[in-house]
């Protein structure tokens, strides 16, 4: 149940579930993009981003200079359970 919690706890501020949200829809975003999606700096975005990764809801890669963020299985599925969409 403490790692439901802590997944939960990870979108209880309004800048990451509306960057997981952000997520969900636009697939693999960097910082920048999620910056500009959820009208927030990007130093805020990236500190968002990684307490999201932290929480086990989304991933990163390296792209060059960039780090692209995306869904991870189960930040897709918390996100759909929010959004009222099938849970699969």
């Amino acid at each position: 149940m403490s790692a439901i919690a802590e997944r939960a706890k990870g979108l209880g501020d309004p800048t990451r579930l509306s960057m997981a949200f952000a997520l969900a829809a636009g697939g693999e975003l960097c910082v920048c993009d999620l910056a500009w999606v959820v009208g927030r700096d990007e130093r805020l975005v990236s500190h968002h981003a990684r307490a999201l990764r932290t929480a086990g809801l989304a991933t990163s890669r390296r792209d060059g200079k960039m780090v692209l963020y995306s869904l991870s299985d189960e930040g897709a599925r918390l996100v759909g359970a929010l959004a009222g969409e099938p849970v699969g």
